[in-house]
């Protein structure tokens, strides 16, 4: 969240949010969708404005994720673009992945770091022989008698 303050000074109000929220959503993209209020110290304006902004962030930043909704999410973005190499990763790829999280959440300028990790060895599956299911078996013995 940004705040501006000594908004009370400014003569050209709209003209200058408009480039302010350019100037911010360019040099600073991690945090594209975060508020950005306007206050005013001495007279008291946009302070209540503030303070709606700093609950809805303080609730996102506290929201919990159900695992199984986080699972669904990252299948269906995985599946788009699959990764089996999580060290190679290029920097564009975890934008992508943080920017979805953020949209798809509805989670604008909330700070995400993602720790990736590959399955490697660990992987229980990964030196399985792929026998024929039980069921064919049966079906198979049944009918050839062997």
């Amino acid at each position: 969240m940004v705040a501006v303050n000594k908004w009370d000074l400014e003569d050209e109000k709209q003209e200058k949010l408009a480039e302010l929220k350019e100037m911010f959503d360019r040099l600073l993209p991690q945090l594209r969708g975060a508020p950005l209020v306007t206050v005013s110290a001495k007279t008291g304006r946009g302070l209540d404005r503030l303070h709606d902004a700093i609950r809805k962030a303080h609730d996102v930043w506290n929201r919990r994720i159900p695992t199984a909704r986080l699972n669904t999410w990252l299948g269906a973005m995985t599946e788009a673009h699959k990764c089996s190499r999580p060290d190679e990763l290029p920097e564009s790829y975890k934008r992508y992945l943080v920017n979805g999280l953020r949209d798809h959440f509805d989670m604008p300028g909330t700070p995400i770091r993602l720790y990736l990790r590959s399955q490697g060895n660990e992987n229980p599956w990964k030196e399985r022989k792929f026998n024929t299911p039980s069921r064919l078996r049966k079906h198979k013995e049944k009918n050839t008698g062997q």
